[in-house]
């Protein structure tokens, strides 16, 4: 066996040991992957707080006692905002469906000839109603069951606090443990395991650092314009639109959907639902000509496609840990794909296929010319 098919093995059986022990130590490991996120996510703000002439530990002291303080004014905020949003959802719930009984259905059905049936408003709402009570009965019984089992709790407690001082020390040295790292590859492949490892950074901050970035904005625009329309749930409506955006065109199509539905059974007249259109129009134009090139950039990042797919089968296969992953694992998957791909089109095996160039026929004289005679007096 040659040195090279030796090294390859080696690289596969410690892939496979690493991925069994992520495996069996999914539970354990949750809260050191989210503080290992969000270390490198905050990473870049701790490196330009350095380099404005402060010290590792003071710039990774500012960035968590900032999120800290972020931290809190969400729990204290946002959470009892989004609780009155989601109850004003549920009081006007009945007065939508009433809205599609009575007028939305006669109007399709006048327009377009059809013969659709109007469903039964009381029973819908009372199906629904039954079913978010149900909801809440089960969070009351997990609540009930967690608050009863002694060990759970104790686990709980134990990953609410080890999150903070593990992403606290993961971001204090996390330029350290880098450069081990890089260290410790092997030098034959060092090389392009560092190249495959910045296009995987690239690839992963083009989406976490800039799209997430952009669904944020999107999300607190959308939320402000649909209330500064008037709309009841409008803030729930932007919310979600904009935290779905990363599928192009998504956001923006359900946000106008129920933001359309929410107007007319809210108000029934043109001018709010001409508003509602012109809060979308004006998010979709920012975020295609301002947004996107500002915070995501040229780089290449996920496509939503994979994002989907990777969260769903990173879940399934390794639980929460393997959500938390799946963003990680899949831009490195892309990357050694293109990587692959790169290496084929190199290949003997790729040119082996091109058809040999024939060269074009000479064409024959058509017929011996005869010589010319000499002119006379020449």
């Amino acid at each position: 066996m040659t040195p090279q098919i030796a090294l390859r093995w080696q690289l596969i059986a410690i892939a496979l040991l690493l991925c069994g022990a992520f495996y069996v130590l999914a539970p354990v490991l949750t809260p050191f992957a989210i503080a290992a996120m969000f270390a490198y996510l905050f990473d870049p703000l701790a490196d330009r707080l350095e380099r404005l002439k402060l010290s590792r530990n003071a710039a990774v002291g500012i960035v968590f006692l900032g999120l800290t303080l972020l931290l809190v004014l969400v729990l204290l905020l946002l959470v009892p905002f989004l609780e009155r949003q989601v109850a004003n959802f549920v009081r006007h719930l009945p007065d939508w469906i009433a809205w599609f009984q009575n007028v939305a259905v006669p109007w399709l059905n006048q327009k377009f000839d059809t013969n659709l049936e109007t469903p039964d408003a009381a029973q819908i709402s009372a199906i629904l109603q039954e079913h978010w009570k149900e909801a809440g009965g089960a969070a009351a019984m997990v609540v009930s069951t967690v608050s009863k089992s002694g060990i759970a709790v104790v686990t709980w407690v134990v990953h609410v606090i080890v999150v903070p001082v593990v992403f606290f020390y993961l971001l204090r040295d996390w330029d350290i443990m880098m450069a081990r790292i890089h260290e410790l590859l092997p030098r034959s492949i060092e090389p392009t395991v560092t190249r495959l490892a910045r296009e995987s950074d690239e690839t992963l901050s083009a989406f976490v650092r800039g799209q997430l970035s952009v669904m944020i904005v999107l999300g607190i625009l959308y939320a402000l314009g649909l209330w500064a329309v008037g709309l009841d749930t409008g803030p729930l409506i932007g919310i979600i639109a904009g935290l779905i955006s990363f599928v192009p065109y998504l956001g923006a199509i359900i946000g106008v959907l129920a933001g359309v539905i929410a107007a007319l059974a809210q108000y029934g007249d043109w001018l709010h639902l001409i508003l509602v259109l012109v809060v979308f129009t004006v998010g979709h134009l920012l975020e295609g000509y301002v947004l996107v090139p500002r915070l995501v950039g040229e780089k290449i990042g996920l496509h939503p496609v994979a994002v989907i797919f990777a969260i769903l089968a990173g879940g399934e296969l390794f639980g929460f840990l393997g959500v938390l992953l799946a963003l990680p694992l899949a831009s490195v998957v892309m990357v050694l794909l293109r990587y692959l791909h790169e290496r084929y089109r190199d290949s003997a095996l790729y040119h082996s296929g091109k058809p040999a160039t024939i060269a074009a026929p000479v064409p024959a004289p058509d017929a011996v010319s005869e010589p010319v005679p000499p002119t006379p007096g020449a």
